[in-house]
């Protein structure tokens, strides 16, 4: 269906892509991995119109194409879900699903009846709830996603393109999703997949290709394959470990949080941190652990409760300035929309927080800040051509650790880490954990959030396990395994 004939593409000073070649099968669903900055992303791009120009030839059918833009891309059949969400938040779920090919009926005026009716069609059979009249503003970032999903059901689709679809769903919208792909499968549309859960790839794909420093390694049948070798061919190495060992010591409490109360989002929230300690919160999408994060934080105000860091009484944070200020830190699940300013350089963001402290006569001391940021890029192995590059343009691990480079500037001493690997590779997943346990060893403490139930278990010193904005049980290491925190998610018996 698909021929990549020696294909490459080159941004200034970087090699994005290095005569790729490799053919995907009609009526299949192709699994493309590799790290983040292995090329991915550009390819994808490049079949769905983005960039157009490009080196080497693209076959559909065995026709050379050469597609200049996103709407001729989708006239050829070619529909894309890209990683980041693109939906308009002001508009509705139908009114996003139709963008650009809205439905015109009598005397041109906009038939917004067919398209709820064909929305709600495809809702329907992703087996969602919410309403094609519903505001995406308003929607979770799960359900958003599967407004991005929807977009991409109701065009005649001959070749999907799926970019991370499942980085936000839960495990039943996943399992939902696996059934539209094999239905849409079966009616002989032919579907690359994009992800880094090597699970879903060899749950869902018939053959994988891999890329690793935007150069082709190998293209190869799913049962010719384990996920050993295809982490090896990733990463350049083998990972013999996918969490790093945890060597830190439980130290003075760090953080105490009693009957905190946010009315419809949580109730009662009571748990510790220590010095040394990751401590998880599990918990399904819903389960109210974001919203802890955020008015822990002072992003929003809590109704009751009390927080003490390090033994000291405070009052409820209200804003984030009041948090930081006194040694409390938030890593967003939405490092785009509220991590990062996208179109400043990796310096400008790095340096965000502390432009104050290095500044004087309101003018920056640009070498000052410039020995603090390639110091942070030197540690976090931040890959970058130029401190000034703009941050929009790095792969998704590489722009979580700059998020990460402005906390660590703060001098905090807890840290909420919210979905911090979302949408990264398993090579760049494991740096982050690195990065969580150097913390640790110099005695800071950790709230981690994840929807990876392997990730909880394999990182925290101690799992909170929320369902309905309440706690309902807590596991040492030692206690916790997956049938017994996933029984509890879910509401069956604990354990």
């Amino acid at each position: 269906m698909i021929r990549i004939d020696h294909v490459s593409k080159s941004f200034p000073g970087v090699i994005a892509l290095e005569n790729i070649s490799f053919q995907i099968n009609s009526g299949t669903v192709h699994g493309l991995v590799g790290e983040n900055g292995a090329g991915k992303s550009t390819l994808i791009k490049i079949i769905s119109g983005i960039y157009s120009d490009y080196e080497g030839d693209i076959f559909i059918d065995d026709l050379r194409l050469q597609i200049t833009s996103v709407h001729e891309a989708q006239k050829k059949g070619i529909a894309t879900i890209f990683q980041e969400l693109t939906v308009v938040r002001e508009l509705t779920v139908a009114e996003n699903i139709f963008l650009g090919r809205e439905p015109v009926g009598f005397a041109g005026a906009l038939d917004r009846a067919e398209m709820e009716r064909k929305s709600q069609q495809v809702l329907n059979e992703l087996n969602v709830s919410f309403s094609p009249r519903d505001r995406v503003g308003d929607l979770s970032v799960a359900n958003q996603q599967i407004v991005e999903i929807s977009k991409a059901l109701v065009l005649n689709t001959q070749i999907l393109i799926m970019d991370e679809p499942t980085s936000s769903l839960t495990e039943k919208e996943v399992q939902n999703l696996f059934s539209v792909i094999n239905t849409l499968k079966s009616k002989g549309i032919t579907i690359l997949y994009v992800s880094h859960k090597l699970e879903e790839i060899f749950k869902i794909c018939d053959a994988i290709t891999v890329l690793r420093d935007g150069k082709h390694i190998q293209t190869s049948l799913k049962s010719a394959t384990t996920s050993p070798e295809v982490i090896r061919m990733m990463v350049g190495r083998s990972l013999n470990m996918l969490f790093p060992p945890r060597t830190a010591q439980k130290g003075d409490l760090l953080l105490s949080v009693k009957d905190l109360t946010r009315a419809g989002e949580f109730k009662d929230i009571s748990f510790e941190v220590h010095a040394g300690e990751i401590v998880g919160f599990a918990g399904l999408i819903g389960s109210g652990r974001t919203e802890l994060a955020k008015a822990l934080f002072g992003a929003t105000c809590p109704n009751k409760g009390e927080i003490k860091i390090s033994n000291q009484k405070m009052k409820l944070f209200c804003h984030p300035r009041e948090a930081i200020s006194h040694g409390l830190v938030y890593l967003s699940e939405d490092r785009k929309q509220e991590g990062l300013i996208l179109l400043l350089s990796v310096r400008e963001n790095i340096s965000l927080p502390i432009v104050k402290k290095i500044s004087q006569n309101l003018f920056v001391k640009r070498k000052e800040e410039q020995n603090i940021v390639d110091s942070l890029i030197e540690k976090l192995k931040i890959k970058v051509f130029s401190r000034d590059q703009v941050v929009e343009t790095l792969s998704g691990g590489n722009q979580q650790k700059v998020v990460i480079s402005k906390l660590l500037l703060t001098n905090a001493q807890v840290f909420i880490f919210d979905e911090p690997t979302r949408g990264i590779d398993v090579g760049a997943k494991y740096e982050i954990y690195k990065i969580m346990n150097d913390l640790t060893a110099d005695g800071k403490g950790i709230v981690f959030i994840s929807s990876e139930l392997p990730e909880i278990l394999g990182i925290s010193d101690r799992i909170y396990c929320m369902r309905e904005g309440s706690i309902v049980k807590e596991y040492t290491r030692e206690e916790a395994n997956p049938e017994n925190v996933m029984s509890v998610l879910t509401g069956g018996s604990s354990i």
